[in-house]
């Protein structure tokens, strides 16, 4: 088989970003359900002298198993990354990914095997990717301000943090200013955690969703850190972020705005 030469799409850019830099994660899941990829297999017509549409083809999909003996099916995202992973002619069909996805539920998949940049995706992670658009889900917890909240400065300042946010912030023209605080809600929490207020407009909801699937990936597991919505003095966190602290992220440079002396200190 002759390995066709083809230049990086959008699809493959994203993957090889994603695997250093977590902020690219929730674009790289929104274009792979928007994709088309290609899949070994062909499709076995029905059985049936009188068939009238194609309806009753079933699609033969092509499986491998790995050394430990469990079965996976590979996918690709073009032809170069197909020919480098099967030394021989084989066929192929160009596939939908949620229909692909949703064929082949239950069964773990490899995403351009062989290759210099894949993606595993186990049975859950595309469950979750077929009914959130991402691979973790995130929980909602009501911060009551009539409860003792304390906000204030972090002494360690969390840069890994900060400039994956900036590099997803920057992502989204809606967002205009990205804030960092501690807070410690003592009806709730036995320590204080972060808290990332974000100020702009539209939907801030999906930027919210796609912000902690990033900080999940970039804190420990068990770590909590809180998002909330900046509006103009509409409560006690939201004026504490406006009034007391510098952003770090403004939309209109889209880049890092370095904290003030030591970082954490004003």
């Amino acid at each position: 088989m002759n390995i066709i030469d083809e230049p990086e799409n959008k699809l493959e850019t994203l993957l090889r970003l994603a695997t250093t830099e977590p902020a690219h994660r929730p674009e790289f899941c929104k274009v792979l359900l928007d994709s088309t990829v290609l899949v070994l297999g062909n499709i076995e017509a029905a059985d049936t002298n009188e068939k009238k549409s194609d309806e009753d083809d079933t699609i033969a999909i092509v499986s491998w198993e790995e050394s430990g003996g469990e079965s996976i099916i590979p996918f690709f995202s073009s032809m170069s990354c197909l020919e480098s992973s099967v030394e021989d002619d084989a066929s192929y069909l160009e596939v939908s990914v949620r229909e692909f996805f949703k064929m082949t539920l239950g069964t773990k998949l490899v995403m351009n095997p062989h290759s210099e940049y894949g993606k595993e995706f186990f049975p859950d992670e595309i469950e979750l990717l077929l009914t959130t658009g991402m691979v973790q889900e995130s929980t909602q917890r009501m911060i009551e301000t009539d409860n003792e909240v304390v906000l204030g400065e972090p002494e360690e300042y969390p840069g890994l943090l900060v400039d994956s946010l900036t590099t997803l912030f920057s992502k989204h023209a809606n967002v205009k200013a990205a804030y960092l605080a501690l807070i410690h809600d003592k009806s709730q929490d036995d320590e204080p955690n972060y808290i990332i207020g974000i100020q702009g407009n539209d939907d801030l909801e999906k930027v919210i969703e796609e912000a902690g699937q990033v900080a999940r990936d970039v804190t420990d597991e068990e770590e909590i850190i809180d998002f909330i919505i900046v509006e103009d003095d509409d409560d006690d966190i939201s004026s504490y972020f406006i009034h007391e602290t510098r952003p770090f992220y403004e939309g209109r440079w889209g880049s890092k705005i370095e904290p003030y002396g030591e970082p954490g200190k004003a």
